[in-house]
């Protein structure tokens, strides 16, 4: 549950009412455990005046209005990639649970990590390249498309 700052009516006649709220659900993977976190939001409005609607803002999400969490969505490259884990045997994991996720959404979800890991990667890459004890191929190897 997340309340305003304030359900004070902005032209000081008095307290906001709720007259609503909105409830978003989100899936979460905890190892070995799922679940759905859900965020209520309440609305407040004034009674006397018409001066709108007042809610707390929704907290950032990885993928804005996306199901998973940033956790359901880091499960999947390290149970792909640490636990050797393919996708497809991720999927009917997930199906045991009762939880229907094609491997092709859990693909999705490795470029997803991927993307948002690709900062910290290329701050690992600059370190690395001025490092005198470390060997690694140079970053100006470019990836080609399987045509050529």
């Amino acid at each position: 549950m997340i309340e305003p700052d304030s359900v004070e009516c902005p032209c000081g006649c008095e307290l906001m009412h709720r007259i609503g709220k909105d409830r978003n659900e989100r899936l979460d993977i905890a190892p070995a455990q799922c679940r759905v976190i859900v965020t209520v939001r309440p609305k407040y409005a004034c009674r006397t005046c018409t001066d709108g609607i007042t809610q707390a803002p929704t907290p950032p999400w990885l993928i804005e209005g996306g199901l998973p969490t940033e956790g359901a969505i880091a499960h999947v490259p390290v149970s792909k990639y640490g636990d050797h884990l393919p996708l497809y045997r991720q999927s009917q994991i997930l199906a045991r649970s009762g939880i229907d996720i094609h491997r092709s959404t859990l693909a999705d979800r490795v470029g997803v990590a991927a993307f948002h890991l690709r900062p910290v990667v290329d701050r690992l890459a600059e370190h690395f390249e001025t490092s005198t004890k470390l060997f690694m191929p140079s970053r100006q190897i470019a990836l080609q498309s399987p045509a050529g």
